[in-house]
């Protein structure tokens, strides 16, 4: 899959030249249980239907991680999803001598057994993204309850003055994702005041944008082109398949996402997407390469962790963490978040169909 992959295998496979590589002291070669232990860290992400894991936050960990430490190696593996796929990642890494595991889970409860197996040899795992169960040694994220609130005030923003006798569907991520409770929990504390009601609402296995058209096929099917005015969607991808069921209804209401997509960005445009959510996946990255590093050569990361949080089950109390804000991106900021922060150039975003809808907006 990639040249880490590749290597552990061929180092695997290649057992009688196990002693002379160990001899030779290469990293993550078994030298004292493991010669990796101060050169390399694991990087697992949970699944690339969502762009942002290998266009960015891979990438950007890898880069800043060499920054810091020239002679660090990152193992990298993505689970595609699949959580076993992911344990087995997990547990290769233990294995391999590895001790310190940067970890977005695909889902959380099922690492708290991995994690604490992990911590009591002494590996560190940071968990990114999403806060896994266990007993983590630092975590990454966003303010995911306010990006639900922001969600939902962009929702009611692209409502208008019809949003108090507005209906709404809720069409919400995946379950085993421990952020979209808070996703939720923020756009239900903006929406529940200020639309009409909340006429259909469901949760999507896997963020998955063809199980999220079906949903609202079904929202179609249950309440009517007429049942509902706008709807909120988990994120950007879900956001295409809801957008694709609408169409083919010939229904034209106001949707949104989050994670500002390119797809996404490219529909906010053209006006079938009201608003996407914009995280900066750089200042997070980087934020975990720098506890990764520091944590791989014995140091403290007080200075990188300016809150502490609990587990979602409460067993895990004071995990040092770091935070980040979100904004809400429309048609008429692309230029001066997306583009100026150099997340796509206008050339990638105004192609096709898009570039009349560019030149609208003002973005060249």
């Amino acid at each position: 899959m990639n040249v880490w992959t590749r290597r552990v295998v061929i180092g695997t496979a290649a057992v009688s030249m196990a002693l002379s590589v160990a001899a030779c002291g290469k990293a993550g070669d078994g030298a004292k249980g493991g010669g990796g232990d101060n050169k390399t860290i694991g990087l697992l992400l949970p699944e690339n239907k969502t762009t942002r894991y290998e266009t960015f936050d891979r990438p950007l960990m890898e880069a800043k991680i060499k920054q810091l430490c020239s002679d660090c190696t990152v193992k990298y593996n993505n689970a595609a999803q699949e959580t076993e796929t992911q344990k087995k990642q997990f547990d290769a890494l233990i294995t391999q001598g590895v001790k310190v595991i940067i970890l977005d889970a695909v889902d959380f409860k099922a690492t708290k057994s991995w994690v604490n197996q992990a911590a009591k040899k002494g590996v560190k795992v940071i968990a990114y993204d999403r806060l896994a169960e266990g007993n983590i040694s630092a975590y990454v994220s966003y303010d995911n309850e306010k990006i639900g609130r922001l969600q939902g005030q962009a929702l009611v923003k692209a409502l208008g003055d019809k949003a108090k006798d507005s209906n709404v569907v809720m069409i919400n991520g995946s379950p085993t994702d421990p952020n979209m409770p808070f996703f939720k929990k923020g756009a239900h504390s903006v929406l529940d005041k200020q639309v009409k009601k909340i006429a259909y609402e469901q949760d999507i296995p896997d963020w998955s944008s063809d199980e999220a058209n079906r949903k609202m096929g079904a929202a179609l099917d249950s309440l009517g082109k007429d049942g509902f005015q706008g709807v909120y969607s988990g994120n950007d991808g879900m956001a295409g398949g809801i957008i694709t069921a609408l169409k083919q209804k010939g229904v034209k209401v106001p949707v949104g996402g989050q994670d500002a997509e390119l797809a996404g960005l490219q529909r906010i445009l053209k006006g079938e997407q009201a608003f996407t959510i914009y995280k900066q996946i750089k200042p997070q990255a980087d934020s975990t390469a720098e506890i990764a590093v520091k944590l791989l050569k014995g140091g403290k990361i007080d200075s990188l962790t300016s809150t502490k949080v609990d587990s979602l089950s409460g067993e895990v109390k004071g995990i040092p963490a770091k935070l980040y804000d979100a904004q809400i991106v429309t048609k008429d900021n692309i230029a001066s978040t997306i583009i100026k922060d150099k997340v796509y150039k206008a050339s990638q975003i105004c192609t096709g169909d898009v570039k009349k809808a560019c030149e609208a907006a003002g973005i060249k």
